[in-house]
């Protein structure tokens, strides 16, 4: 159940499937005519055939906080779990949703509806039966697309043996200290900062990834986090995120300037 699940927090995504399911369910309805919905008249098919895909859309979209806060809640994972939990999320307000509308659209002030068990085994469980396969489709689908593009967006710093190496997207980076013949690379990892330390140059990893600023002949920093200046002692320091401090020698200081101040304004 904490397997992980290919998701994608795009809202304009999840829009487009709560689009398709409106689409989905006045097909399904309109040809099928489960439910009693052959007595309906042509013109009132297309009235209310239409609300019920538009109620199915609603009832989706309705989750998109909560999967917001769940996802960012789980630092930015999705899970097996979360999946199913969204399932049974959309299938109670579904049975909900749909039951209200038919008390009170479809048959207002009718004596005789038609109770919760004929109408769950009559129209919502086959509706069901085949929408949700679409919706997990389309899920697994835009994770699944998701999940190459973001894969794409990540760098390798390599290490000099088999097994060294460490992948992350570039603004996770925050600087990397030259050690002897290590480097060390200070990044963040879901809200916390780590530290690597793996078999390589400085010189290298600089003409590897000429987006990182060098300030020091031991130190290279990503301008994304960048913080403030600070001197102490007649000493020129970057403050980075997470409050580290990485000096700035006389050399690079006109460059380093140049740069971090630019992308300041």
């Amino acid at each position: 159940m904490n397997k992980k699940f290919p998701f994608d927090p795009s809202i304009k995504h999840h829009f487009i499937i709560a689009f398709c399911l409106a689409i989905w369910i006045f097909v399904f309805l309109y040809f099928t005519e489960p439910f009693d919905v052959n007595v309906f008249s042509d013109s009132e098919k297309l009235i209310y055939l239409p609300l019920y895909g538009l109620l199915g859309a609603f009832c989706y979209v309705l989750f998109l906080p909560i999967q917001h806060f769940l996802f960012v809640k789980n630092n930015k994972n999705w899970f097996l779990k979360t999946e199913i939990l969204f399932f049974l999320f959309f299938i109670l307000i579904g049975i909900i949703a749909t039951r209200l509308f038919y008390l009170y659209v479809i048959v207002p002030g009718e004596p005789f509806p038609h109770d919760l068990s004929y109408q769950l085994k009559s129209i919502i469980l086959p509706v069901f039966a085949t929408i949700l396969p679409i919706i997990l489709f389309g899920r697994f689908a835009f994770g699944k697309y998701n999940s190459k593009k973001t894969e794409a967006m990540k760098i390798e710093i390599k290490g000099q043996g088999n097994y060294e190496g460490l992948r992350l997207f570039l603004n996770d980076v925050i600087c990397i200290q030259s050690s002897d013949n290590y480097i060390e690379i200070f990044y963040i990892l879901g809200d916390g900062l780590k530290k690597t330390l793996i078999r390589n140059k400085l010189s290298i990893i600089a003409e590897e990834f000429p987006q990182l600023l060098k300030t020091h002949r031991s130190f290279l920093i990503n301008p994304y986090h960048f913080v403030q200046w600070k001197t102490e002692n007649s000493k020129l320091f970057t403050v980075l995120s997470h409050h580290i401090e990485v000096p700035v020698s006389r050399t690079y200081q006109n460059d380093v300037k140049a740069v971090l101040n630019s992308t300041t304004e």
